[in-house]
């Protein structure tokens, strides 16, 4: 590699998961072939962190957000608005109230508010507003954090996290038919069988946290398991090598060794090396 690496852009993730009968099930979104990052990859909903994320107004309107840095805040809103516009999900209680919004509620919010945030004409702190709404950033856990190779001309430094999708919100999840193509609730060895088969396209940073979190068998006890342990930044460094490439990453970090042969194309089967 020549020159400087491309700026990594501050990105959040949230891992929205349920408890199901084979142990903690995730949803995930199917990329749309025109998007230019991760396309037709399996994926948990995410994005950049917008200028509008950082808005000081929101900090009033956030759960949980009065001892977090200006950053932090603005990735765990990140992480909400991200769940709303790709999965439909609100992560968020009327004003006072302990209670997640209702169906009703969550429709009418949809309605009025998941496109106009997709297209910029609306911002989280309006809707909050509008609304008489809190966020719900107490509900979320960070799990980790990755840094896209230095070798990609497109980079992101991607927070993620984890919360339990309402019960009263998980059947009116869905894709929304613009970025993402299709949706699924998925187990991790659901996750691994259908990559295998040829039926996912499943990134590295994806495939990892997911078999992490399928070391756990309630979402209750990931979060605490996530909670117990220090998240160490991942920037894998990468060697090319005949059929795909190795990757090496911080042992530390939690994801049981440190380095990985990946056959392929990025998404393909990754094997320990």
């Amino acid at each position: 590699m020549s020159g400087k690496p491309a700026e990594a852009r501050l990105a959040a993730t949230l891992m929205l998961g349920r408890d199901g009968p084979e142990g903690i099930e995730v949803f995930m979104v199917v990329r749309h072939h025109r998007i230019d990052f991760a396309t037709g990859a399996l994926v948990f909903p995410g994005g950049k962190v917008e200028e509008a994320d950082r808005d000081p107004r929101l900090r009033a309107r956030c759960r949980g957000g009065g001892e977090l840095s200006d950053a932090a805040l603005a990735i765990r809103t990140a992480c909400v608005r991200e769940a709303f516009e790709e999965a439909g999900v609100l992560l968020a209680r009327e004003r006072g109230s302990d209670e997640f919004v209702g169906p009703d509620r969550l429709a009418a919010l949809r309605e009025r508010w998941r496109l106009a945030l997709e297209q910029d004409r609306a911002a989280m702190a309006e809707m909050a507003e509008a609304e008489d709404l809190e966020f719900a950033t107490d509900a979320l856990t960070r799990f980790a954090h990755w840094v896209t190779p230095e070798h990609m001309p497109k980079r992101f430094d991607t927070h993620f996290y984890l919360a339990e999708a309402p019960p009263e919100q998980v059947r009116a999840a869905a894709h929304d038919g613009r970025e993402s193509v299709d949706s699924v609730w998925i187990s991790w060895d659901e996750l691994l069988k259908g990559q295998a088969e040829g039926r996912y396209t499943v990134l590295f940073p994806t495939r990892l946290n997911m078999e992490k979190l399928g070391r756990s068998r309630t979402v209750a006890e990931a979060r605490m398991a996530a909670e117990a342990a220090a998240v160490v930044p991942v920037l894998p460094q990468v060697e090319f090598v005949e059929g795909g490439r190795i990757m090496r990453i911080p042992q530390e970090a939690g994801y049981g060794r440190s380095e990985f042969r990946i056959k392929g194309d990025p998404g393909g089967d990754a094997r320990p090396a």
